[in-house]
């Protein structure tokens, strides 16, 4: 019997090598990694963080939808949302006849096309219990990109459901890692979640562990966060930590610890009985983070980010660069940098717009340069090569 669910790849790295080469290398990164990511091009002095761009997570989904339309090439493909948040790597697979299933206003995804000959593929943030099932019960081919470190934060929300404890989830409950994460408690009848998604609505948590109040307005604040149910004073008297991995780790942590003392001081010596917390955080998110810290601390007269709006490390990264008091755009993609115009086209911090700044390069020299874990190397040379434009230099006299 044919086999219906994949996971694993398909050993066709050798057949789509060639392909990921044309649409994702840059020779100009390669040259920012040879020369100690450093690189001066006229009176412009680039600046890369050492950890940048793809994670394996996104290497392995990538790769896998590539295969998938290798392995499969007279079947129909169909992705459920986007197989990462970048819209050059989605275009790639739209280009592929990969169709897309996008989620209604409801929130759900209608399968009603899909028929068992079908091939679907899983995106790396996964998807929930309820969609799953619903796509097993089709009988189509399920190929799953989910990544390995999102299934590590599903086995502990599983561990803290399976215990008896609620799992408080730091994440934006609208992403599709933190819906499906919040659905893998839904296994088990006990199974409850909230998302929290800063410190200010885990602090209003804190404060109703330890003191009670208005359950009325905390309900409101939080009601699309909490699973079917939620009783705030039945399930705040076990809890368990997790995150959405590409979440801001220091808030993350941070998060956990507020919690943490609340539960102290609400039960005293018997708070390890009402409290866990395991650290969840993505590596790679980590490491993106932290090569932004370390290459701010000579920073740069400007920071340029690049990745998609929709994606979250990609937005924190910004944030962490704007905190540190760097000036910063985010830029969905090189070609939001306009040469011609001397113009920028980027999402300011904190919002979900796109604004236009003039002059924006003014009288800066040193350029940093970082991209988010979805964000494909082409990409960031692309902008690099933008950028010269802009300032009148010849990159290509340095890079060829």
């Amino acid at each position: 019997m044919e086999s219906t669910y994949f996971r694993r790849g398909f050993g066709l790295k050798a057949e789509i090598e060639g392909q990921l080469t044309a649409d994702y290398h840059s020779t100009v990164v390669e040259a920012l990694r040879a020369n100690q990511y450093r690189l001066t091009v006229g009176s412009l002095s680039f600046r890369l963080a050492r950890e940048f761009g793809f994670c394996y997570g996104v290497d392995r989904a990538v790769d896998y939808a590539y295969e998938t339309r290798v392995k499969f090439p007279d079947r129909r493909l169909y992705l459920v949302g986007e197989i990462i948040h970048n819209p050059h790597v989605n275009q790639k697979l739209r280009d592929m006849g990969v169709r897309f299933l996008v989620r209604s206003e409801e929130g759900t995804f209608d399968f009603s096309a899909i028929t068992p000959d079908d091939v679907v593929i899983l995106p790396a943030f996964g998807v929930t219990i309820g969609d799953f099932e619903r796509l097993r019960g089709i009988g189509c081919v399920l190929v799953d990109t989910t990544c390995g470190s999102v299934l590590n934060v599903w086995k502990r929300v599983e561990s803290y459901a399976r215990d008896g404890f609620t799992a408080i989830i730091h994440g934006k409950h609208w992403h599709e890692e933190t819906k499906a994460t919040a659905s893998q408690v839904m296994k088990f009848p006990q199974g409850r979640y909230l998302v929290v998604f800063d410190m200010d609505e885990a602090r209003l948590v804190c404060d109703f562990i330890e003191r009670g109040g208005d359950v009325d307005a905390l309900r409101e604040r939080l009601a699309k966060g909490t699973s079917p149910g939620f009783d705030f004073e039945r399930d705040l008297v076990r809890v368990g930590l997790a995150n959405q991995t590409t979440m801001l780790s220091g808030e993350s942590l941070a998060i956990a610890e507020e919690v943490r003392r609340s539960m102290v001081r609400r039960y005293g010596d018997a708070a390890g009985e009402h409290f866990r917390s395991f650290d969840t955080i993505c590596s790679a998110t980590q490491e993106r983070q932290d090569a932004v810290v370390a290459l701010l601390d000579e920073p740069p007269d400007v920071m340029v980010v690049v990745g998609g709006y929709n994606s979250s490390n990609t937005c924190h990264l910004a944030a962490l660069v704007h905190s540190r008091g760097v000036p910063v755009f985010h830029i969905e993609d090189a070609d939001a940098v306009d040469p011609a115009a001397g113009a920028i086209r980027h999402q300011p911090i904190d919002t979900k717009r796109e604004e236009i700044t003039p002059g924006w390069l003014g009288d800066a020299r040193i350029i940093g340069i970082t991209a988010g874990a979805s964000t494909p190397n082409n990409k960031i040379g692309e902008t690099v090569a933008r950028i010269c434009r802009t300032a009148g230099q010849d990159l290509g006299a340095v890079v060829g």
